[in-house]
């Protein structure tokens, strides 16, 4: 029998007790359905997955956390700890009928210590967060490429920023974590206070509790040169085909991703993008504006029709990427290669004329990507030089099906070039071969998730 066959098992008589155990304990901090508000908060950031929970908790503080652990526990439910939902798809074949989904969205705030460098995150918080309150003391994070995403989510799950070629993964900068385990004790794990959950959890995360806090490493940057050029896709493989050969002597300093992206006529596209298809390359360059425009000039040779790359303030890297900055239903697919020569790259633009709203991405990894720090925790690197990712919107349930296939071809075109690795950031559906993500790290994680979570009271988005 396998870890994930050890889910807790509620006869249908004990539901009542058990609803009613939760609403003594908690009150007007879990929802059941039925209850006002409840669809309002099972619903995830990717309004593509339907989450049907056994009730919803609220909390607003570490206290509240180690409540409902405890109250779930005692009523004989798992718990399935989740900031905003970005990734829920990747919980979409999880059965949580026996489940209370802890949406940590109430307990959010961000201190910055600008002489150490560092921040206390609390669990729900989101880049955006972090970003303004660290801009004050130039100090900028090791974040996404959207603003809305959890901290603790993203960071503990790897975390591909766009320093990442420079700097690593954004795990590696997290210092200490905060945690409500299974026995409902809050503990703090770091290199000296349990530091085997500590290297679990980075990586590992909502497989062995709730996370309430991190502290984790700020970048001593104000500023960055960043941006994107666009061009119609009818020159995606002249592009294309030229990022591909920048990318094999780009320094560190530089992390870019490629994109074909398709859309129909939409009200709330921009001019540039409504209707259209296109490619784009954007990212950021931490040199100087001089050596950073030096290194472009291959890529500004094409005569790109929009050219927004410039010295911005650090927080304004979040809005580089164009990510919807609403919660959006999509389906998506992704591998990392080993290499990307110009067979892939003809076949990755073949991909990218998908028809739909379809977004083809290949991120450039390499670097520091690659390297392992010493201390480093569960995930601290990532084997591989490119990422692909697919990614197609669902206007409506009927479009899911289409839409799987498509993320699915999209990836498997580039498939002679697949390296055995995945980024857990990037698994969100289900299916996906977990332990190519974990790595060496899978045996050792799954016989701390046997020490520290025997009953297997917790349901993550990417089980252990």
């Amino acid at each position: 029998m396998s870890l994930n066959d050890l889910a807790i098992d509620v006869p249908r008589a004990a539901i009542r007790a058990a609803a009613g155990e939760l609403r003594t304990a908690l009150g007007a901090r879990v929802l059941f359905p039925g209850d006002a508000g409840f669809d309002a908060a099972r619903t995830p950031w990717n309004v593509a997955v339907a989450q049907h929970p056994f009730a919803v908790a609220l909390p607003e503080s570490a206290d509240d956390v180690v409540d409902v652990v405890r109250a779930a526990t005692l009523s004989g439910l798992r718990v399935a700890p989740q900031s905003t939902g970005h990734a829920a798809g990747a919980l979409a074949d999880t059965d949580l009928s026996h489940t209370v989904l802890v949406s940590l969205k109430g307990v959010r705030g961000v201190a910055i210590d600008p002489e150490a460098r560092t921040a206390r995150v609390l669990g729900g918080s989101l880049w955006n967060d972090v970003l303004e309150a660290a801009a004050p003391h130039e100090l900028t994070a090791l974040h996404g490429s959207a603003g809305d995403v959890s901290v603790v989510g993203y960071m503990l799950s790897g975390g591909l920023s766009f320093y990442a070629r420079a700097h690593g993964l954004a795990v590696n900068a997290v210092r200490a974590i905060e945690v409500v385990t299974a026995d409902g004790t809050l503990v703090r794990a770091n290199e000296d206070e349990h530091p085997d959950l500590f290297w679990a959890l980075r990586g590992g995360s909502g497989s062995f509790g709730v996370v309430v806090a991190i502290e984790i490493d700020l970048l001593p940057v104000a500023d960055v040169f960043a941006g994107m050029l666009l061009w119609d896709a009818a020159r995606a493989a002249e592009v294309s085909h030229t990022w591909a050969q920048w990318t094999r002597s780009a320094p560190e300093t530089a992390t870019t991703a490629l994109r074909i992206m398709n859309f129909p006529p939409l009200p709330q596209l921009p001019p540039f993008l409504s209707g259209r298809s296109v490619v784009v390359i954007d990212g950021a360059i931490d040199e100087t504006d001089a050596a950073a425009s030096a290194l472009l000039a291959p890529l500004r040779a094409l005569r790109p029709e929009i050219d927004t790359f410039a010295r911005i303030p650090a927080p304004a890297l979040v809005g580089v990427h164009m990510d919807p900055p609403e919660p959006t239903p999509s389906l998506t697919w992704h591998a990392i290669l080993d290499s990307f020569p110009a067979e892939a790259v003809d076949a990755f633009v073949g991909a990218g004329g998908t028809p739909g709203i379809f977004v083809q991405e290949m991120r450039h990894l390499g670097g520091a990507v690659n390297r392992r720090p010493a201390g480093g925790g569960a995930i601290a690197s990532l084997d591989g030089h490119y990422l692909v990712h697919s990614i197609a919107m669902v206007p409506e349930p009927d479009a899911g099906p289409a839409a799987t296939a498509a993320v699915r071809a999209g990836v498997a075109a580039l498939a002679p070039w697949h390296a055995d690795a995945l980024a857990l950031t990037f698994i969100d559906a289900p299916g996906a071969d977990r332990a190519l993500a974990f790595g060496p790290a899978w045996a050792r994680l799954r016989q701390l998730k046997l020490a520290y979570d025997p009953a297997n009271l917790f349901a993550a988005a990417r089980p252990i």
